[in-house]
């Protein structure tokens, strides 16, 4: 005889029936639907408790409704629309199934073409970002506003705010789970805070107590690989360096490219990768002028710490839009493609890493003459590449260059279309384009809060208020 809170198989049913008490309201559901929650959870270790009376749970029975349906079609009910992100994310880590949430929750594949503005995070206080980090697996943010740092999680709630000691961050780079590296350019060296625990956890500074011009070295960009740190450091007398930051030890490994900023293609890079396929480090500076644009792209092997390739522009005129120098270059880590946008024509070129000479930039054309960009003085351009897209702002607008398969055998091509609505592109000027998880962010000049852009979901999926 079963017991009694066991019944036979209803017919056609996933396994024995079990009934549930939550918060005074009953339901009846299946073992094997219980258990699709994880062996971990609440719900798995209760559909095995024996006993003639419903198993009895404390919690919303309204919200647990719909964990029920979530559980029985990996879908979130027209329901769940009831309930805040906030709210469906903390009764989901009571009862132990966060993943089968989340992965609800996520938006879809992130498309350029059909993206939008959902929400915009603005932090309580200090409300104008001044950097911002994201990760790549879950789209979690953390963004910088004066001196303090804003943690947002996977569905985009505030998790926690440290305060720092420095008064202005400016650069910022998540180097583990719970550990932000910082800089600031008006304070000297990269300094480490472990939310975890919300504390600062250590310092490294540039320092030569052989060369007097080595002091008050401020961080203007960072990067990381799993071992390593790189940070660009600048001092007062222009001289700068990458410096190599042992992750377990947080000291300084060696010095990379060490330099005297007197001329345009010895400034301190404002913009560092690192390559995963090759280990090499990429970095770019561009400055601009009275008389236009300069700069240069370069790479370094960081474990000889020698140069490998570098273009300098304007230079020795090889390059074949010689005087239309780039305004900003970004590095597509997955294709191991290089991109840059020109400061005058507003051209887009593409060049493989794999196969750099004196002039690899191949120009990227547009068939659609409605589509195609004249070209104005004084935009500013700001260029990011994610998941085989390249996104570039040019003023307060923002598009998107797409990677198109035409046939087997040929080479890839690329299809420019607009990201953003007339209205968008008023907001302000694009500062920064950063991708994470299936999300774009985008911060804009003097514009508080950072936007966050997402694809549309045709698939009947629901959405959550935030």
């Amino acid at each position: 005889m079963e017991n009694g809170n066991f019944q036979p198989p209803a017919s056609g049913g996933g396994g024995h029936r079990i009934k549930l008490n939550v918060g005074g309201k009953l339901f009846q559901t299946t073992v094997s639907t219980l258990q699709s929650s994880g062996p971990d959870s609440v719900l798995a270790a209760l559909s095995t408790r024996p006993g003639p009376d419903p198993v009895f749970i404390d919690r919303d029975p309204d919200i647990f409704s719909v964990f029920l349906s979530l559980l029985r079609s990996n879908r979130l009910p027209s329901t769940a629309r009831r309930f805040s992100k906030q709210e469906l994310a903390e009764e989901a880590a009571y009862y132990g199934i966060e993943s089968q949430l989340r992965l609800a929750m996520a938006p879809p594949p992130l498309s350029g073409i059909d993206a939008s503005v959902v929400e915009t995070i603005r932090p309580a206080s200090e409300g104008l970002p001044s950097a911002f980090t994201t990760a790549a697996d879950d789209g979690s943010i953390w963004i910088a506003h004066g001196g303090q740092v804003s943690a947002y999680d996977w569905n985009l709630t505030h998790s926690s705010t440290i305060r720092t000691h420095l008064d202005d961050i400016t650069s910022i780079c998540r180097v583990w789970p719970d550990v932000a590296a910082v800089g600031s350019e008006p304070s000297a060296g990269l300094h480490f805070y472990n939310f975890s625990s919300s504390r600062h956890i250590g310092s490294t500074h540039w320092t030569d107590p052989s060369d007097p011009r080595i002091y008050k070295a401020r961080v203007t960009a960072v990067t990381s690989s799993p071992d390593n740190v790189f940070a660009s450091f600048d001092c007062p007398h222009r001289e700068n360096c990458i410096l190599l930051v042992d992750k377990t030890t947080l000291q300084v490994a060696s010095e990379i490219g060490r330099q005297s900023g007197s001329q345009a293609k010895n400034i301190v890079p404002g913009k560092l990768t690192w390559l995963p396929t090759t280990g090499v480090i990429i970095g770019t500076a561009v400055t601009s002028g009275a008389f236009g644009y300069s700069g240069y792209i370069r790479i370094w092997d960081p474990r000889s710490g020698d140069v490998v390739w570098e273009t300098n522009e304007p230079g020795s005129g090889r390059s074949s839009r010689f005087g239309d120098s780039f305004a900003d270059a970004a590095v597509d880590v997955e294709e191991s493609t290089l991109f840059k946008v020109c400061s005058k024509s507003g051209d887009v070129a593409v060049a493989d890493i794999r196969h750099l000479g004196d002039d690899p930039w191949v120009y990227l054309e547009d068939k659609n003459p409605s589509m195609r960009y004249t070209g104005e003085p004084g935009v500013s351009n700001v260029l990011h590449c994610y998941k085989g897209q390249v996104f570039v702002g040019r003023d307060g607008a923002l598009e998107v260059w797409s990677r198109v398969h035409e046939k087997e055998g040929s080479k890839d091509m690329y299809r420019r279309n607009y990201v953003d609505k007339v209205e968008d592109s008023a907001k302000g000027i694009i500062r920064k384009i950063e991708g994470g998880g299936n999300r774009l962010f985008v911060s804009r000049e003097d514009v508080e809060g950072i936007e966050v852009w997402e694809s549309s979901n045709l698939s009947d999926a629901v959405a959550v208020s935030s």
